[in-house]
């Protein structure tokens, strides 16, 4: 919890340091609002860009990044923010590099100016609270395993020893008929129920002779 509280401050002081570097100068006295976008890629001219077209938009597609990040408690997204800052000031540092010659810090203030320094430092400190932030925990929620089979609500049945002399359990199950085929090719049936109960004998009183 500390931790992202942390990296939440870096993360939204270096989108604020990025969106203000703009407005400050860059070189020459020359704002970075004033530098277009498509000159970072074709080439560092003279003419002055409009705000929404200038090197301003992609520092506040950035700063949007990491609000977002922040909320989300995504390092990904903050460290993504932070590239974008880091990568536009070093793609502007070489066009104008390649424009100027060469790049100079004077100290009456030609040259490098804060504006870049903001720049770059904000990227830093995204990229820094990214790394201090512990991201988002996962808790892990246990399964409950229920049975693959249903109870059963009889009485347990009675082991019956196997050959080996181990308990075997015997399941409760309804007598079936069996059929097999005896010595005149007759299919005969037996059934697993106890055989019928014999005829009562026919008492003393009844014992009569062919004559009777």
């Amino acid at each position: 919890m500390i931790r992202n509280i942390a990296g939440s401050v870096l993360a939204l002081a270096g989108a604020t340091a990025a969106v203000w570097s703009p407005f400050r100068a860059w070189y020459d006295g020359r704002h970075g609002r004033d530098y277009a976008i498509g000159d970072l890629f074709t080439g560092i001219t003279d003419a002055k860009a409009e705000v929404l077209g200038s090197i301003l938009l992609p520092f506040a597609f950035a700063a949007l990044v990491t609000v977002v990040g922040v909320l989300l408690r995504s390092r990904l997204l903050v460290a993504l923010a932070g590239l974008v800052v880091l990568g536009f000031t070093i793609l502007w540092m070489v066009r104008v590099g390649q424009a100027e010659g060469g790049l100079t810090v004077d100290a009456d203030g030609t040259g490098l100016g804060d504006g870049v320094a903001n720049a770059f430092g904000g990227g830093v400190l995204l990229l820094l609270g990214a790394l201090v932030m512990s991201g988002r925990s996962h808790a892990r929620v246990g399964r409950t395993h229920r049975p693959t089979h249903p109870p059963h609500d009889g009485p347990p049945a009675a082991p019956a020893p196997d050959r080996t002399g181990t308990d075997q359990t015997l399941p409760d199950r309804a007598p079936t008929d069996r059929t097999f085929t005896d010595r005149t090719g007759t299919d005969q049936t037996l059934t697993d129920r106890p055989p019928p109960e014999p005829p009562p004998k026919d008492g003393p009183g009844d014992d009569r002779g062919p004559g009777a």
